[in-house]
């Protein structure tokens, strides 16, 4: 799967950002090696030396989304898995961590991400259950309607 490449290992905080009609907030977004390879994802990423899976989470849903949350407002981890996959020409094995955080939809501010981010994320919508099911774009986790008919 890897072709020999170096693996990188790494952990990782996502949130399942849920509006009072039960929607997620998800990112639109690409490899940058890959830019016909496009999918949705859940708002998340990487934990940065010392910090604490809740403390990610805050500081991604702040870089993804413009909202600004405390650890408490956090409910879970209500799931963890194992995942690999192919990004920017290197493949990562990640331990990831998903919260829920329950908030009124808004528009998501995009101004905070990374540079790296920057090159790969360019859109953010609301999802329902029932348009996860009916489309027939990709996204991320694969079973992510079985997850959120276990959350909400």
């Amino acid at each position: 799967m890897t072709d020999g490449a170096e693996v990188i290992d790494r952990r990782a905080a996502r949130v399942l950002l849920l509006d009072p009609a039960g929607r997620v907030l998800m990112l639109r977004g690409c490899d940058p090696v890959r830019p016909e390879h496009r999918y949705w994802f859940t708002v998340g990423g990487g934990l940065e030396p010392g910090e604490s899976l809740a403390d990610a989470a805050v500081r991604e849903v702040f870089e993804e989304t413009g909202l600004r949350i405390t650890p408490a407002a956090l409910a879970g981890p209500v799931r963890s898995d194992v995942v690999q996959f192919p990004f920017d020409g290197r493949w990562y094995t990640q331990e990831q961590f998903f919260f829920v955080l329950r908030a009124a939809a808004f528009d998501a501010d995009l101004t905070n991400l990374d540079d790296y981010e920057v090159r790969s994320i360019d859109g953010t919508r609301w999802w329902s259950v029932s348009e996860l099911e009916q489309t027939d774009e990709r996204f991320y986790p694969g079973d992510l309607v079985r997850l959120l008919r276990e959350v909400v």
